[in-house]
C-alpha cells in the first residue's frame, strides 16, 4: 500500500491529496470537537496513532507494483476514535513512515491516505456499523470489518496503480493484475487482522468498556 515517490504521475498525485484533503478537513473538525467534550479523548486519540504506526510499518515490499504489503490497523481506528478521525491519524502516519522509515513518498501521500485511511477504514468501519445494527455478535462484526476493510486498502492502491500505468492494457485488466500482485502476502495479513480487531475489541470490552461508550450497542454483545 505504501505506493513510493515517482510511480503516480504528477496529475494523478494532485487528484489523491485533493480527494484526501475532502474527508482530512471534517476529521481535523471531529478531533476539536470530540477533545471540547472529553479532555481524555486526546491521549487515547494519540495512543491509537502510535499503534496505527506500529502496525502499518511492518511492511513487505511486492516487486510488481512498486508497492508493499502490511495489515493496515485503521478499521479498529475508524470504530473506536471514529472514521473522520482515523484519516486524520492515516495522514499523519504515512507523514512520518515516509519521512523517518522510507515508506511510501511525500507525493503519494494523498494516495496511500485515500487507500488506507478513507478506502480501506470507511468500508471496514460501514461493515462494522450495518453488522452490529443487524445484531452480529462483535466478533463477527468486527473480523468482517477488519479482513474487507484491510482488502479494500490494497484494491484501490491497486487502482491507484492501474488508472496511472495502465497504459494500452484495459484499466480494469490492470488493476486486477496489480491486486493479484498484492494478494499472496495480503490475504493472509488481511485475515491475521480480522483476528486482531476482534482480539482489541473483546479485549477493551472486557477490561476498559468505558473506552467503548457509544461503540457497542450493548456491553454483552
Amino acid at each position: 500500500m505504501h505506493i513510493e515517490d515517482g510511480i503516480l504521475s504528477p496529475q494523478a498525485c494532485a487528484t489523491w491529496y485533493a480527494a484526501a484533503t475532502v474527508f482530512v478537513v471534517p476529521g481535523i473538525y471531529e478531533i476539536k470537537r470530540r477533545i471540547r467534550d472529553n479532555l481524555a479523548y486526546k491521549p487515547f486519540l494519540a495512543m491509537v496513532g502510535v499503534a496505527v504506526f506500529v502496525i502499518s510499518a511492518m511492511h513487505l515490499p511486492v516487486p510488481v507494483t512498486g508497492s508493499c504489503s502490511h495489515p493496515c490497523g485503521t478499521t479498529l481506528a475508524a470504530i473506536i476514535v471514529g472514521p473522520f478521525a482515523s484519516v486524520v491519524i492515516s495522514a499523519i502516519v504515512l507523514f512520518f513512515q515516509a519521512v523517518f522509515l522510507g515508506h511510501g513518498g511525500i507525493t503519494t501521500i494523498g494516495a496511500n491516505t485515500f487507500s488506507m485511511g478513507i478506502a480501506g477504514a470507511l468500508t471496514g468501519y460501514l461493515l462494522w456499523k450495518g453488522l452490529r445494527a443487524l445484531h452480529c455478535p462483535l466478533w463477527l462484526a468486527a473480523g468482517v470489518a477488519g479482513l474487507v476493510g484491510d482488502l479494500m486498502t490494497y484494491f484501490v492502491s491497486a487502482f491507484e496503480l492501474a488508472w496511472s500505468l495502465h497504459g494500452n492494457v484495459p484499466l480494469w485488466r490492470q488493476c486486477l493484475i496489480f491486486f493479484m500482485g498484492y494478494a499472496p502476502t495480503q490475504v493472509p495479513l488481511a485475515i491475521a487482522e480480522a483476528v486482531f480487531t476482534v482480539a482489541v475489541l473483546q479485549a477493551m470490552l472486557s477490561r476498559r468498556p468505558d473506552l467503548l461508550r457509544g461503540v457497542l450497542a450493548k456491553k454483552g454483545a
